[in-house]
């Protein structure tokens, strides 16, 4: 499984935390669970490896633990957008790729946004692609100045 797929996963799974669901990533990723899963959808086929797994845990249980302070950072970057009017799967993506930037010093800034960019151009409208292109990109110049 390549890292866009992991991550894709891992926004998923963000998705579904953020809609009530409170399934443990560990147990979403057993075989047992994941072979249930439709096969038809290609994301699917294919039972990450322990490095994913570790990958997509670290992202789910990071973006749980600090879903105050990443929501805090899409607040002061949105300029005027309150998060209630961000739809659930912009602020999964936007959440998982903050999670990256602030936390896994081991994924290269430009990779996180440029995959952030990229999995939301097949969930949202080109708008909101932007949006979330603004938002990182307004995160990492500010950071990068200090």
């Amino acid at each position: 499984m390549t890292r866009t797929s992991a991550r894709q996963l891992a926004v998923q799974l963000c998705f579904a935390a953020s809609a009530g669901s409170d399934l443990d990533p560990e147990e979403f990723l057993s075989e047992e669970y994941f072979s249930a899963l439709p096969s038809e959808e290609p994301l699917y086929r294919e039972l990450p490896e322990e490095e994913q797994k570790s990958y997509i845990c670290s992202i789910v249980n990071g973006v749980r633990d600090h879903m105050q302070e990443l929501d805090e950072i899409i607040a002061r970057y949105s300029q005027g957008w309150k998060l209630s009017r961000i739809s659930h799967t912009a602020l999964a993506v936007l959440r998982c790729a903050l999670y990256e930037l602030c936390y896994m010093p081991d994924v290269p800034p430009a990779a996180a946004i440029n995959e952030a960019v990229e999995l939301s151009k097949s969930y949202d409208e080109p708008e909101t692609v932007s949006f979330i292109n603004g938002i990182l990109g307004s995160f990492m110049r500010e950071r990068d100045a200090r």
